[in-house]
Order: structure tokens, then sequence, then C-alpha cells
């Protein structure tokens, strides 16, 4: 299957959030009740139900201030951590290059909650399973775009091969100028969601300036858990170890549940 790329560029987003409401239509999430809180961004984060998210962000310019939007979601890694770190192979490499997510298969156990360098995947204490786009795999396995691409009205938001993807995004930043760059093709083996963004990436909240797999997960993944199933007493050595390194399943914790909705 050919790899595909979505591109963002960010410099025509207008903050509409057509792609959040789309996202929420194709994949029938809910919306939750909402609470003003003194921004226009809504809900305040990703969550459970709430895959794609229009974030807003004043930063001060020459002129005073200025807006600066970003669709937020998951980057599709592949070098994804969350795929290394899932024991029961709900999170996957799909053929396109996605990281999908089979939830029949997902035990709740919140490690890629952990593992993920862009704080994508949220946790639902009712299911108790995780949710985070699949950028739209059904859709794309009947030759159709992801719903965000199709129903951004600036073109924003466009959707392709991976190589002509990035061509696109180059030849876009050369076109902008100034401090306008490529976000997400240079770590964790590349990510088949890229940015165009206008400014540098440390301008944009929550958006990591180099992120990586982090090292407690290759310790687990790469060398611990192979040497600990090799030895005797395998699963259990493999047990404690884990436990060691993550600790024990909480029921919930704060993080990935905070109050509100679309």
């Amino acid at each position: 299957m050919t790899e595909v790329v979505k591109l963002i560029d960010v410099s025509k987003c207008t903050g509409c959030r057509s792609c959040q409401l789309a996202c929420k239509q194709w994949n029938q999430q809910p919306a939750k009740q909402t609470k003003h809180l003194g921004t226009y961004q809504n809900p305040p984060d990703l969550q459970s139900n709430t895959w794609t998210l229009i974030r807003f962000q004043e930063v001060a310019d020459k002129d005073g201030v200025k807006w600066l939007f970003r669709k937020d979601g998951c980057m599709h890694c592949t070098d994804a951590a969350c795929v290394k770190v899932c024991p029961s192979g709900a999170l996957y490499h799909t053929s396109y290059g996605t990281v999908g997510i089979n939830h029949s298969r997902c035990i709740g156990c919140k490690e890629c909650v952990s593992a993920c360098p862009f704080d994508i995947p949220r946790y639902d204490r009712d299911t108790d399973k995780v949710y985070k786009c699949d950028l739209c795999l059904s859709r794309i396995e009947a030759d159709l775009t992801p719903a965000c691409a199709k129903a951004c009205p600036t073109g924003a938001i466009t959707f392709g091969e991976k190589t002509a993807m990035i061509k696109k995004a180059y030849a876009r930043v050369k076109e902008l100028g100034g401090d306008a760059n490529v976000y997400g093709d240079k770590f964790v083996g590349g990510t088949h969601v890229l940015y165009v963004l206008a400014e540098k990436p440390e301008v944009y909240d929550e958006l990591p300036k180099k992120p990586s797999v982090p090292i407690a997960t290759i310790l687990w993944k790469d060398i611990l858990k192979p040497l600990s199933l090799i030895s005797a007493g395998g699963v259990l050595g493999g047990a404690f170890l884990h436990y060691i390194i993550h600790g024990p399943k909480l029921p919930d914790e704060e993080t990935n549940t905070k109050e509100g909705g679309e």
C-alpha cells in the first residue's frame, strides 16, 4: 500500500472548527456540556470523545497581538511510542503508515497515554479504553479523504501520497518565507501528519520542539522485555520489570479527564 500523509498548513487556518465538527460527525462522537473558560478554544483539550481540536492561541507581534490556530490530533508516527508500549496489540501500524486502534483489544492500561510524546491518547473511565484519531482509516480504505480534510473550507488540510505531500509542504514553506517551517518529517521516524508552521515550533503551545520516544519505552520494549522473556520465569520477570518502570494501573488519573466538551 502507498504511505499517506495529512498536511496541515496553519497559515491557511481560520479557526472555523469545521474539521473538529466533521471528525465528531463521522466518528459519531457525542458532544458534552461546555463551560466558558475565557477562551474561544472549546473544549479545553483533546478528550476521549474529541479526537480533533482546533487550538486557539494569542501571541504578541509588532502590531500588538495576533491569533494562531492549530489543528491538534494524532501525528501517526512511524516510530510510534504508543505502538511500542501497547501490550495487547490494540495500537498498530496500518499498511498506509498510519497508527490504527482496535478498541476491542484495548485493556485500558494507559501505557500509550504515558508514552506519547505529543500527549494525544485519551482514556475514558466509563469504557476503560483509550481513544484517538485513526486518520479516518475506514474512509482511506474506501479511497476517500479523511473527514477533516474533506470539510476544511480554506485548503488548510490536504491529504495524499507521502512523497507528494512532503514536496508540497516544503514548496509552501519557501513561498511563505520568514520563520515558516515544516514540522513532523525529521523526528520519530517521520510523522504521517505534517504541519506547515508560520512560526517556529516553540511558539506554539503544547507542540514539542523535538519529540522523541521516551527512554523508558525504549528500555522496556527493546531491551528489558526481550531479556525477561527468554530468562527463567520470564513472564513473572516481565511483569515485575513492567511494575518497576511503569507502576500499577490506576483506576483513573486527572490527566485526560478534564471537564468540558464541544
